[in-house]
């Protein structure tokens, strides 16, 4: 086995261990502040010193991630004015190795004081940060996996471990969906996926000016240049019907290469158009337009018409501009 495996294992070991040393009746406990937290709008202040502080902002960053307001508090920062931000009913999760840290036993009167409840992490069960804590969840580790037993490495992964564990936990008490998760994350990938609609992409009909089924070659090549879209639509001459057809560049060669070339000045749109085009709501996810374009089997689709639910034709979705989104 080599070196960094040893240590890997030892880590998962420790974080086994761990899992089997909570006690319920705590967890239980935890869980119910942090549920009633979210269930108040109230916020879930995350503190620690050193190694601890650093696993305390991630901590935070993930609990917010899924849906639950949690913040750093630095706590010497704290005792000069930080503490502010702390409001009656908050939560506050305080982390400790060994239970001891000054900075943390030092705020923790001025954050009852605000009413609020204090859960402990921390790897001593009778140290001072566990007693005055309402909660002591139990993040004890034998040793670290430093081969001097001196730098935070195992406690901080355990306790990092217990930090995801309770953000998990939590989210299944309050069924987080995988649309609530992307609202909070709208530059990812996931967030993109599941909130980017079609109305959201799409370019509007009047960017375009339509044409009808008699309209000449060379208006259809025009048109289908016309800023560059890629495509134009046809509908009833002289009405204001719904879409009846759609040309899009693809259309126009291929359209070209099955003609005599010496016929080509006499087609017409209604020669070119693709009829009842394969469509899309506005309010349709975007990546489900994508799908749709690249799972039709008759023949590439690079544009969707996009139509209401009273078959109002609204504009047109391109395969590029969904590209362009990152979807």
């Amino acid at each position: 086995m080599n070196a960094l495996s040893k240590y890997l294992l030892e880590e998962a070991s420790a974080i086994a261990a761990a899992a089997a040393k909570l006690n319920g009746e705590e967890v239980d406990k935890a869980l119910s502040l942090l549920n009633n937290c979210s269930l108040n709008n109230s916020k879930l202040i995350i503190s620690g010193v050193g190694k601890s502080g650093i696993v305390a902002r991630k901590i935070a960053a993930t609990f917010s991630s899924v849906g639950l307001t949690s913040i750093y508090l630095n706590p010497l920062d704290a005792l000069h004015g930080d503490i502010g931000i702390v409001n009656k009913g908050d939560v506050c999760l305080l982390l400790s190795n060994s239970g001891e840290t000054s900075e943390l036993l030092e705020i923790i009167q001025h954050l009852k004081t605000r009413k609020t409840s204090c859960i402990a992490i921390t790897g001593a069960k009778n140290s001072s940060l566990a007693k005055q804590c309402e909660v002591f969840i139990n993040a004890q580790v034998d040793k670290e996996i430093c081969p001097l037993n001196l730098a935070p490495t195992t406690s901080t992964t355990v306790t990092m471990a217990i930090g995801d564990a309770f953000a998990s936990a939590w989210m299944d008490i309050n069924n987080v969906s995988s649309e609530q998760f992307a609202f909070n994350h709208p530059a990812g990938s996931l967030g993109r996926k599941l909130t980017i609609t079609v109305k959201d992409v799409m370019i509007p009909k009047n960017k375009l000016k339509p044409l009808h089924p008699k309209s000449t070659f060379g208006e259809i090549v025009y048109q289908i240049t016309a800023d560059g879209i890629g495509c134009c639509w046809i509908q009833e001459l002289n009405t204001n019907s719904s879409l009846i057809g759609l040309i899009t560049d693809g259309d126009l060669r291929r359209s070209l290469k099955d003609s005599d070339s010496k016929t080509w000045n006499r087609l017409k749109a209604e020669n070119l158009m693709t009829k009842n085009p394969i469509s899309i709501y506005p309010e349709a996810m975007a990546i489900d337009a994508l799908k749709l374009m690249e799972e039709n089997e008759k023949k590439p689709i690079s544009i969707l018409p996009v139509i209401s639910k009273d078959n109002e034709f609204l504009g047109f979705i391109r395969l590029h501009d969904l590209i362009q989104k990152g979807l």
